[in-house]
C-alpha cells in the first residue's frame, strides 16, 4: 500500500474510532514514535552534549540567571527531585553554578558558567536547523497546521503530564510571552 492509501486508511479510521486501529496507527504509538525521532534529530543536529532537556534547561538559565531550583522546574515543566538530579548533573558538567544563598540553605541558586554561555552561544544557532529539519516534510501550509494542533494538543492535555506546565507562572515571569 502507497503512502496515499496508508493515509486515505488513517482518514477512514479516524471518523471511525470502533474500527481496529493497527498499532502503528495509534496515537500513543505515533506520539512517542515522533518523540524517538525527534530526540535523534536533536543529538545529529545539536550533538551529544547535552540532552533536549538539559538544553532547556540552560536556556530558561540563560533568560532568568539566579533562579532556584524549584523555579526552574516549573519552566521546564519537571517534578522537582528531577529538576534538582538535572541541575546537580549540569554543575558536575561545569555549565551551572549552584548557590545556596546566605539566608536559607533550603534552596539553591542556579547560574550559568562561562562553559554554559560558551555551549548555548554554539546551540542556540543550531537550534533554527533542528527545527528546519523536523518539520522539513512539510509544506508551510502542513507545517502551520502541525504546529497549530501540536500546541493545541500539548496545552489541552497539560493537566495529564505528571509535571503540569504553568503557564499562568511562565508568562508572568517572561513578560506576558
Amino acid at each position: 500500500m502507497g503512502v496515499q492509501g496508508k493515509l486515505r486508511s488513517i482518514r477512514r479510521v479516524g471518523r471511525n474510532r470502533a474500527a481496529p486501529v493497527e498499532v502503528y496507527d495509534e496515537p500513543g504509538h505515533l506520539i512517542r514514535r515522533a518523540q524517538q525521532i525527534a530526540v535523534s534529530m536533536f543529538h545529529s543536529t545539536m550533538g551529544n552534549g547535552v540532552t533536549p532537556i538539559q538544553y532547556c534547561a540552560l536556556r530558561i538559565l540563560q533568560e532568568h540567571p539566579g533562579i532556584d531550583q524549584v523555579t526552574l522546574a516549573k519552566f521546564c515543566a519537571l517534578d522537582t527531585s528531577t529538576a534538582a538530579d538535572l541541575a546537580v548533573r549540569l554543575e558536575e558538567r561545569g555549565l551551572v553554578r549552584r548557590m545556596m544563598p546566605m539566608k536559607s540553605k533550603r534552596f539553591r541558586l542556579l547560574h550559568l558558567t562561562a562553559e554554559g554561555n560558551e555551549l548555548l552561544r554554539k546551540l542556540v544557532p543550531r537550534s533554527s536547523v533542528l527545527a528546519s529539519r523536523l518539520l522539513r516534510a512539510l509544506d508551510r501550509d502542513e507545517e502551520r497546521v502541525f504546529m497549530h494542533l501540536l500546541r493545541k494538543f500539548v496545552h489541552l492535555n497539560n493537566d495529564e503530564s505528571r509535571a503540569p506546565l504553568d503557564r499562568e507562572f511562565a508568562a508572568s515571569r517572561n513578560g506576558g510571552r
